[in-house]
């Protein structure tokens, strides 16, 4: 089938990679030409595990290629997935005016009925705006649009898998014939019916669940799941704030109450907070949709207080531990918003950082892949060759990002560099006993040690 990916940042690239992947012929377009570019020589703007290796080979077989010519892109494409950005507004609400303006360019160029897919984070009745302007701005009389809503809901540092291998496909559509083209598109993934490139000796031992809906019914599942999702770490932070006064540890906690089918262990992860550019982003705009339905969604207003809260109190955590912040130099392990991706939008890690250097302390950090990012970001941030790098002559450490080469560090000689060995685990992946062991001050979220029992009045 012929497909065009209007977009190739995260959600467009990977998109287009996979759908090649399993034998579409797919036209990426994007109208920044140095990004082009850099795809049509090889390479790659963001690190995603597993996506340069299928660009390239998909590429080879000439079923993915890069344009910045809207025309070319979508000439003959059956079905176009719009999959630009949509950044918040000051107030909070998702700015469409990159969806308008590639709806706008579509209705101007396509060449025959085609199938239009939101493939973006949209607000509810995004479908009935983009079928609006298509019927406005088609230049060719007789041609009809169809639209759908195709939310995605693959994670960064795992997307070429969840895409791949998804745990449900939702499709929202008006119109038996979107529902069918749809079904066509994805059936090789929804049956098992390809070469798994990340997996190659994998196999798909049940199909893919297919909920079909009406468009803005499926406009508002990625809405809604994803501010399930962090309204989950906002608790579990809670949960933990409250193990901490009272002696508990967080981490037993999260595992009697995930051992709960209705509810599971995943996402029940107490640290610094969320960030990345969806959970963050679609809080505020879910927020902004409910408003104009008439519904104040205070529960939602609080999680993103509360997650902004979390930098806070780590600061303050420090503060307690080495007294003045000004003049101290503190190391930062991890700045990307979470393993495996470079993206470094809304990170935790640089929010706490800036705070930090608005306390007049000295900020090293280092990233496996994140460095360059997180340099541009906050300037004032000592990038690091390597982790000890970033522990030398710190008087705290602090794990910001979880990335497996932290759990096995050479801890002794981390601690040697250190001026003081205290090392604040952010995300509570690191053994705590061990690292006690080695001479470190340990200070984890919400792992309070037990109160005890006062004695018994005779």
């Amino acid at each position: 089938m012929r497909v065009a990916v209007i977009g190739t940042g995260y959600v467009g690239l990977v998109t287009g990679a996979c759908l090649a992947a399993v034998g579409h012929e797919v036209v990426g377009m994007d109208d920044n030409p140095a990004k082009i570019a850099v795809l049509g020589q090889g390479g790659l703007p963001i690190y995603e595990p597993h996506l340069a290796d299928l660009v390239a080979q998909t590429a080879r077989a000439g079923r993915l290629r890069f344009t910045t010519d809207v025309a070319e892109a979508v000439r003959d494409a059956a079905v176009i997935f719009i999959c630009v950005n949509t950044p918040p507004r000051p107030d909070g609400e998702a700015d469409l005016r990159f969806v308008e303006s590639a709806t706008r360019r579509v209705a101007e160029h396509a060449t025959r009925d085609t199938l239009l897919v939101e493939k973006s984070t949209v607000p509810v009745q995004t479908g009935h705006w983009i079928q609006k302007t298509l019927a406005l701005y088609a230049r060719r009389p007789g041609l009809t649009f169809d639209v759908a809503s195709n939310p995605e809901f693959t994670r960064e540092g795992m997307a070429v898998e969840d895409f791949l291998h998804p745990d449900r496909l939702v499709l929202g559509v008006a119109h038996p014939r979107a529902e069918a083209v749809l079904r066509a598109l994805y059936a090789p993934i929804v049956e098992g019916r390809f070469a798994c490139p990340v997996h190659p000796d994998c196999r798909v031992d049940r199909a893919v669940p297919v909920l079909v809906t009406d468009i803005a019914s499926a406009e508002l599942i990625k809405h809604a799941a994803n501010s399930f999702l962090a309204l989950k770490i906002t608790f579990a932070n809670a949960v933990a704030d409250v193990c901490e006064a009272a002696g508990a540890d967080i981490l037993e906690v999260v595992k009697g109450v995930g051992l709960d089918k209705r509810i599971g262990r995943a996402f029940l992860n107490a640290g610094l907070g969320f960030g990345g550019s969806c959970f963050p982003k679609d809080l505020r705009a879910f927020v902004k949709i409910a408003e104009r339905t008439g519904y104040d969604f205070t529960l939602l207003k609080e999680v993103t207080r509360l997650n902004a809260h979390r930098q806070v109190q780590v600061v303050e955590k420090l503060r307690q531990a080495l007294w003045i912040l000004q003049g101290k130099r503190i190391g930062l392990l991890g700045l990307a918003f979470k393993p495996h991706t470079d993206d470094v939008r809304e990170a935790p890690a640089l929010a706490l950082a800036r705070r930090l250097l608005d306390e007049g302390a000295a900020v090293q950090g280092y990233d496996p892949q994140a460095a360059a990012k997180a340099r541009e970001a906050v300037p004032g941030l000592t990038i690091c060759p390597d982790p000890y790098a970033a522990a030398a002559q710190a008087e705290a450490v602090v794990l910001c990002t979880e990335w497996p080469e932290f759990v096995g560090l050479d801890f002794a000689r981390l601690k040697a560099g250190m001026v003081r060995p205290l090392i604040l685990d952010g995300r509570n992946a690191l053994d705590r006993e061990a690292l006690t062991a080695l001479g470190f001050e340990y200070l984890g979220i919400g792992r309070g040690r037990p109160v005890p029992t006062p004695p018994r009045t005779p």
